[in-house]
C-alpha cells in the first residue's frame, strides 16, 4: 500500500488519506509529493465534485518528520542552502495545491494536527474534527517561528488576529472543544462518526451546481484577499451572473421545488 491512498467512497467524492500511521502521518517528502499529486489529480478529475482529506490511524498529521524525512526530489548538485529553499518550496506547494483544487476540500481531522499538519488543516476549505483532535503551531516550541506553510496568513483569517497571535506565540495545544468554540473547525464528532459526517457533507456539496460550487469557493477565498468591499462585490456579481445566464439551474431549482424533488443540475 502507498503512503497516500486515493479512493471514491461516495459517488463524485474523492477521499485522500495520508497513510503513514506509524509516524502519525508525518510530512516526509515521500508522503508530501504524492499527496500534492493526488490533490492535483482530484482537481483534474471531472467526476470529482468534492474532496475529503484525512489521516490513517490515530493522527491527522504530526508535521515535519524529524527522524526519517527522506531527501527532497531533484537535488543532485545543489548546496545545502539551495536544498533548504527547494524543500520549503515543495512543502509550500502542497498548501498552494489545496487552494487551487477546483472542488471544495474538507479536512476530516481525525487526531493531532501538529506543526505542518496544523497548516494543512487550516489550508482546507472546511474542517471537521474528531473529539480527539489537537492543534498546535509547534514551530515556536522548536526554537523556530510558528509562521510556516501559510499559517500566519490563514489562521488569523480563520479565527481572528488576537486568537491567532496567542495560539502561535504560545505554542500551546488547542483541543477539539476549543477549536469548535473559536471557529477553527465547523463541527466536532466522536471519532467513529467523523469520516461519515465528512463524506455526507461532501456528498451534499456534490449535488449542487458544479460552477456554482467552484465559484463560491473562489469568491470566499477572494473575499478574504479583497482590498475593498466594492472590489469583492464586483467579482461576486460577475460570478452570480455567469451561472445564472449560462445554465438552467435557477429554472430547475424552481421546478424541483414545485415537484417536491431534489434538483437535477445538468452543468
Amino acid at each position: 500500500m502507498g503512503l497516500v491512498l486515493t479512493g471514491k467512497p461516495r459517488e463524485r467524492v474523492t477521499q485522500i488519506t495520508l497513510n503513514r500511521p506509524e509516524r502519525m502521518n508525518a510530512m516526509a517528502f515521500d508522503v508530501m509529493v504524492p499527496f500534492r499529486e493526488a490533490l492535483e489529480a482530484a482537481s483534474r478529475d471531472n467526476d470529482t465534485r468534492a474532496v475529503v482529506i484525512t489521516g490513517a490511524g490515530r493522527g491527522f498529521c504530526s508535521g515535519a518528520d524529524l527522524e526519517s524525512p527522506g531527501p527532497p526530489p531533484d537535488i543532485d548538485g545543489l548546496t545545502l542552502s539551495t536544498i533548504a529553499l527547494r524543500s520549503m518550496e515543495l512543502l509550500d506547494d502542497v498548501v498552494r495545491a489545496m487552494r487551487r483544487v477546483h472542488q471544495p476540500v474538507i479536512a476530516a481531522v481525525n487526531g493531532p494536527a501538529i506543526g505542518g499538519g496544523f497548516c494543512l488543516s487550516v489550508a482546507a476549505d472546511v474542517r471537521l474534527a474528531a473529539d480527539t483532535a489537537v492543534f498546535r503551531a509547534a514551530g515556536i516550541n522548536n526554537g523556530l517561528t510558528a509562521a510556516e506553510l501559510g499559517l500566519g496568513y490563514l489562521l488569523p483569517r480563520a479565527i481572528g488576529s488576537s486568537r491567532a497571535f496567542e495560539i502561535m506565540l504560545s505554542g500551546r495545544d488547542v483541543d477539539a472543544a476549543e477549536a469548535e468554540r473559536i471557529g477553527l473547525v465547523s463541527r466536532v464528532l466522536p471519532g467513529g462518526e467523523l469520516l461519515d459526517a465528512s463524506l455526507d457533507l461532501a456528498e451534499r456539496i456534490a449535488g449542487f451546481s458544479r460552477p456554482g460550487v467552484e465559484l463560491t469557493k473562489r469568491m470566499l477565498w477572494g473575499g478574504l484577499d479583497a482590498g475593498s468591499l466594492d472590489a469583492h462585490m464586483n467579482h461576486e456579481g460577475l460570478g452570480q451572473l455567469f451561472v445564472r445566464l449560462t445554465t438552467q439551474n435557477f429554472e430547475e431549482s424552481i421546478k424541483a421545488r414545485k415537484e417536491n424533488r431534489p434538483p437535477d443540475f445538468q452543468d
